[in-house]
């Protein structure tokens, strides 16, 4: 490749062409985007993290103002009195003081469902990626179909036949659902086509390794991007699930707060200042775990656009 020349002019190569090399941190001249192109992207971009961010933004202001302050203040700005410490008493005398266990109960249902969920999704996709077995190509297709079908047309068929096996009302009517992900099995099933070499699991076979070892000491650490994608998405199903809950729960000690929050808010004339509070403080848990994850969930995002 030519470089400067000692007066500092590009050099030019044999044939004549002057070479020009890219700037740092730009792609090459020849791939690069025009300025155009550029701006436009950024102003796309910007308006995208707009429509994400600003909901947020609204319910920190609108969680410290009271009911009439909704009304009369402006919204992207705080009250003329801070009433968090209003809000907070009356969220936890209305709730009897189950706010708290109600976000619990959906950090338990949204951590268990996705970690099981996660190790079966990523199981059952090595499996049908890996290993060739009657009935692989049907299976697979039902775990499409499934992407397919709306969540909320099955919860009715589930609470029937829970309800003839006498777990509705109880945290296994909650997990059980959850912990089933077409999407985890089908994203878990192209990653470890991808991502497993056969020749890396042939040669464990003949070093005496059995299949469980294989799986829980080579592919979960191979998997690991796929992991944290599937964890992401089955935490995310799982807290925001409405229905399923609705159908199920009717003890209010076993409420996830999306539930909690309904209830509240299908009450005559309710603090909406204080619903705002109980939304602000049910989304800080998910905002958090994102980004704890974020630079997993990125590069995990990364290499399967690669290796895919």
């Amino acid at each position: 490749m030519a470089t400067k020349t000692a007066n500092g002019k590009l050099a030019t190569t044999p044939d004549g062409l002057e070479y020009r090399p890219s700037h740092e941190g730009l792609p090459p001249r020849s791939i690069a985007p025009s300025k155009l192109a550029r701006t436009l992207t950024l102003v796309v971009l910007g308006f995208v993290a707009l429509y994400f961010i600003l909901p947020i933004i609204w319910v920190i202001f609108a969680s410290s103002k009271t009911k009439g302050g909704l009304l009369s203040s402006f919204g992207f700005w705080f009250g003329d009195d801070i009433a968090w410490g209003a809000n907070w008493n009356a969220l936890m005398a209305w709730t009897q003081n189950l706010f708290p266990r109600w976000v619990l109960n959906s950090i338990f249902y949204s951590t268990v469902s996705a970690i099981v969920g996660t190790l079966l999704s990523v199981a059952a996709g090595y499996a049908m990626a890996k290993f060739q077995f009657p009935g692989r190509n049907a299976m697979l297709g039902i775990v499409m179909t499934g992407l397919l079908m709306p969540v909320a047309l099955l919860t009715v068929p589930m609470y029937l036949l829970f309800s003839q096996l006498g777990i509705t009302n109880t945290i296994w009517s909650i997990l059980i659902p959850c912990i089933v992900s077409p999407f985890g099995v089908f994203l878990g099933n192209v990653y470890a086509a991808s991502s497993v070499p056969t020749e890396l699991l042939e040669a464990a076979r003949i070093d005496g390794a059995g299949e469980a070892r294989i799986f829980f000491t080579m592919v979960l650490r191979l998997l690991a991007p796929a992991m944290v994608t599937i964890f992401l998405f089955i935490f995310v199903a799982t807290w925001n699930n409405f229905l399923l809950p609705l159908m199920m729960i009717s003890s209010a000690e076993l409420k996830p707060v999306t539930l909690g929050l309904y209830g509240m808010m299908s009450y005559f004339d309710p603090n909406r200042g204080a619903v705002m509070l109980g939304a602000l403080l049910g989304v800080l848990p998910l905002i958090v775990l994102f980004l704890l994850l974020q630079r997993f969930w990125q590069a995990g995002l990364a290499a399967g656009a690669v290796k895919g």
